[in-house]
């Protein structure tokens, strides 16, 4: 079984800096750290190559620096490593981060399952896994909590929603996004961090993946940041005491003579 693992690399810091020109966030420089929903997702790309063999094959697309979440990644048990990393990926929206990534995907050869975590810290749009499932054209299970079982090319996912979970079968290959509830991520070994300081980390730019440049990075984003502010302070609001039905009477006035 092949399996690819998207991770993204976010800032290990609420602090975070704006570029001024494209309202983009500066990631070079920045301590970084892993996803932290990535996390489930690389544990269980793992746990799927011990439970039916085959490989895992981890994938990021960032600056240079985010080799290093890479290199986390085989050393808590993925076999090989791409670092997608080009200028002309900067600024990219979740569509252009999706079409790259897909493109990235299509160049690793065939694959049975792509395990991407639900969202990133940073964004938190929960858009990048259905965009790349869209852009492969392959079905997606989204927000999954538990692989019920795989064979015969079928997969059957536990998938959580606000009122439950649903139990949903789709044919391979396909995409899943993944909860915490999923799994227990395991802590690197001595072996698995010898492995990574070894390792070597694949490395390609727009051309190596066949991209159309047009639909990459800012330029290719039809999404952007118009503007950035922090939002005025909330007025102090009213407080209502005594008697119920009267403090309700008085919210009932309050808010005509505020619509009108």
């Amino acid at each position: 079984m092949n399996i690819v693992v998207c991770i993204k690399q976010v800032p290990d810091t609420t602090q975070v800096k704006i570029d001024p020109e494209t309202n983009t966030l500066i990631r070079e420089g920045v301590q970084s750290i892993i996803n932290p929903f990535d996390m489930y997702a690389i544990e269980e790309g793992v746990r799927l190559k011990e439970r039916f063999g085959g490989k895992t094959t981890v994938i990021t697309m960032g600056p240079p620096q985010a080799e290093n979440a890479l290199r986390e990644a085989i050393a808590l048990g993925c076999d090989d490593a791409i670092l997608v990393s080009d200028r002309a990926f900067a600024g990219s929206d979740t569509l252009a981060t999706g079409y790259t990534l897909a493109n990235a995907i299509k160049r690793t050869g065939e694959f049975d399952i792509i395990i991407c975590g639900k969202q990133a810290s940073d964004g938190d749009t929960a858009q990048v896994g259905p965009g790349i499932a869209t852009q492969l054209d392959i079905p997606q299970i989204t927000y999954v909590k538990k692989i019920e079982k795989i064979e015969d090319k079928t997969l059957v996912a536990e998938r959580m929603t606000e009122e439950g979970f649903e139990i949903i079968q789709t044919s391979l290959p396909c995409l899943l996004t993944v909860v915490k509830e999923i799994n227990e991520p395991r802590l690197p070994s001595l072996k698995g961090k010898m492995k990574a300081k070894k390792a070597e980390i694949i490395s390609w730019k727009a051309i190596d993946i066949d991209a159309d440049e047009g639909q990459l990075g800012l330029g290719g984003s039809p999404t952007w940041v118009s503007k950035i502010f922090t939002p005025p302070p909330r007025p102090k609001g009213e407080i209502f005491d005594g008697d119920p039905e009267e403090a309700a009477t008085k919210i009932v006035h309050l808010l005509k003579d505020r619509l009108n």
